[in-house]
Parts: structure tokens; sequence; C-alpha cells
């Protein structure tokens, strides 16, 4: 029986910065551009088309959506060239493909890579989520938490006042009373129309980007995507995946979840050490957009590894033709 190959983080991670710059420059020219499904198939071309130059023996646990469903880089999908460690990936080839076409900010490509076994199979359904960012006891925020309860509990951590607080919301009909809540202690949101993989992030940076906490519900997948952030960048997060029918209960099931009601940590939904590449399509708080020059576009790759703990911003000046 072959020797399993070591999960070589340090090796691969500049690998993956490469695959999420390709997606990026991929959807340049369809920023603004009002075609979403153009610009997320160009990006999810690039991006698979570089992750089969990497040595590894890659598996799509979270893509595009089944395999019936996405053309390209489904779930389950195989990537790679086979000659390498076993290793799960999680990706989003345009995160905000509405922002992306709207040339709206906080457009990102997205992706995370860990040993084989590492990141829970969401299934896409939805995901109650809860974000705060690091230097806090645990649990001091959790899910059965009422909305204004975590406002004041995180205040009391912080020591300010509720009116200090900035809450990330994504703005949907689902969350209207979650809003009023909030505001009810004094607090502030900031609402935003797509992108929760970097709503959640923000919350890491709260003094670069102002965002004390996340919370809400979103995509299952995309919660994924966000803890393997927050392994990286530090802070805590709470995800309960919910369900509307039969159905989803029935993709839960597929993907071998059997505690439906079971809210996981950070860690238990990233349960080993990964790399993350994030790079900028349109402008926003944590990177900047693509850059047009003649001749040349540049990008910013944030590249994170959750083993040292380092945060890198790549910049990518790349000629045209």
């Amino acid at each position: 029986m072959p020797t399993p190959v070591e999960f070589h983080d340090r090796m691969l991670s500049l690998g993956l910065a490469r695959v999420s710059e390709a997606a990026a420059i991929a959807s340049a020219d369809l920023i603004g551009r009002g075609d979403e499904k153009a610009a997320d198939q160009a990006a999810v071309n690039a991006m698979r088309e570089q992750l089969n130059l990497l040595d590894i023996a890659g598996v799509v646990v979270i893509g595009e959506g089944e395999r019936d469903e996405a053309p390209m880089l489904f779930i389950g999908e195989e990537v790679g060239t086979g000659n390498g460690p076993g290793v799960d990936i999680a990706l989003d080839p345009l995160e905000g493909t509405t922002l992306t076409a709207k040339d709206m900010p906080n457009a990102l490509t997205v992706i995370a890579m860990g040993p084989r076994g590492s990141m829970l199979h969401a299934p896409d359904v939805y995901m109650d989520k809860l974000a705060i960012g690091p230097g806090f006891d645990t649990d001091v925020v959790t899910l059965d938490m009422s909305p204004v309860e975590r406002v004041n509990a995180l205040a009391k951590a912080k020591g300010c006042k509720p009116s200090d607080i900035t809450v990330c919301i994504l703005e949907r009909p689902r969350h209207e009373d979650m809003i009023a809540q909030v505001r009810s202690t004094g607090a502030a949101i900031r609402l935003i129309t797509d992108g929760d993989v970097a709503g959640v992030m923000h919350c890491a940076e709260s003094e670069t980007t102002g965002i004390d906490m996340y919370m809400g519900s979103g995509g299952a997948p995309e919660g994924v995507l966000a803890a393997a952030a927050l392994k990286c960048m530090g802070g805590q997060m709470y995800g309960r995946l919910t369900f509307r029918n039969d159905d989803e209960r029935g993709r839960a099931a597929k993907a071998g979840i059997t505690d439906l009601d079971r809210i996981y940590s950070r860690d238990e939904m990233v349960t080993q050490d990964v790399i993350f590449a994030a790079t900028g399509v349109t402008g926003g708080t944590l990177l900047p957009g693509i850059r047009r020059e003649p001749g040349w576009l540049t990008t910013e790759t944030l590249l994170m590894r959750s083993k040292t703990g380092s945060v890198r911003r790549v910049q990518y000046r790349n000629p045209t033709q």
C-alpha cells in the first residue's frame, strides 16, 4: 500500500495564490458588464485550469454545486495532477457574482485547501452564522443567544458601550427582525448585499474594517470557507445548518450529516491546518480590486496559513496581450 504523501502547506501556498489570481484576472473584463453567469463561468474555468496544474490529489468538497447542477468544479470533482497529497478543497471562484456584474465593492475569488478529511462537507443549504474576531474568551457570544444578548455580551467583553459595536448582516427580508433587535441596542449595522465570506473575514481585522461581529443566515458552503479564513486570521465562528424542506434534509444525509441541530465551531468545520487565498476583484475593505493600466493588470491576494498564522499580501502585475 503506497505511503500517503504529506500535506506541505508551505510548498502549496504559492500555487494556491496563483489559482485565486487566475480566477480574478479571468473575470476582470466582465466587471460592471451586467452578466453574472459569464463572470462566474470565466472565473470557474480559470480556477479549474490552474488547480489541475498543481501536484495534488484534490477533491472539491465545497464547490459550485452538485455534479448535475454545475458544469465545472462540482462537489466531488477530482482536481490536480494526482501526483501529490490528498487534499480537500473549498472554493468560490467568484464570491459576489452580482457585485462583479454591477461593479460593487468586495467581490473576491476564494479558495482554501487542507488535508483530506479536514473540512465539513456542508450541503447546499442555509447556515445560521455568528463570528467575532480574535482575543476573546471562548463562547463570549453564542448562537443560542438573542441578537440583543450577543451585542451586549461583546460590548462587555470589549469594555465598551453597545453603541460602539458594529455588526455586519446580509441584507435580506429574513433578517428584518434580527436587524431591528440589533438596532434596539444602539449598535450600528453594516448591511451587505452579497459576499458573506468577506463579511465574516471583516471581523478578524476590526480595527481596519470597523466590523466587530457578523451574524445571520447564508449559504452553508460559504460558512465553511469563512471558517477556513478565520482559522488563519484568528477569531471565533459558529454555524448551524437550517433546512426548509425534506429535500434539503436529504442533502444533509447525503453529505453524511446525522445531527441536524448541531452547532459547529470554527475548528469543527475546519479540523486541521489549512491554507487560504482570496484575490480582490472589485475594491473593498479587505482587498483592493483589479487595477488596470495600459498593458497591465494588477491584483492583490491575501495568502494565509493557519499552521503559522502567517498573512501575506501578494501583489501580481500581469502583462495583458
